[in-house]
């Protein structure tokens, strides 16, 4: 149970602590949260829990392929922002991410990948 806290409040201080960080140094944050920590951390947390390799080596890459349709959204919001708004335009990119996520996994499926 130690460990279950111990997971939720590191996760969670990243991302209190890179919100924080974007108030002052908006690039800074980006960059930090741009890096794979949350990923990375899964993997960790992972192998410390003596998850067989073959669990790994799956999971870091079916995350390859699920980042893959969620990079136009960053795009995409920022786009839309100064025209629509925060919510409107969050939530725009959000069901176009779902969109190519569809399309993604559609287009796998032809070459043997199944993703869900």
């Amino acid at each position: 149970m130690n460990y279950l806290i111990f997971k939720y409040l590191l996760t969670s201080v990243l991302v209190v602590g890179i919100s924080e960080l974007a108030r002052h140094n908006s690039r800074a944050a980006a960059l930090v949260a741009a890096l794979p920590i949350i990923a990375t951390l899964s993997l960790v947390w992972m192998h410390a829990e003596d998850q067989p390799d073959n669990q790994l080596i799956r999971f870091s890459l079916d995350m390859l392929w699920f980042v893959i349709p969620t990079l136009p959204m960053f795009w995409l919001f920022a786009r839309l922002h100064a025209v629509w708004g925060f919510w409107v335009s969050l939530i725009a990119a959000c069901l176009v991410t779902v969109v190519l996520f569809l399309i993604e996994l559609s287009v796998l499926r032809r070459f043997g990948i199944h993703l869900l």
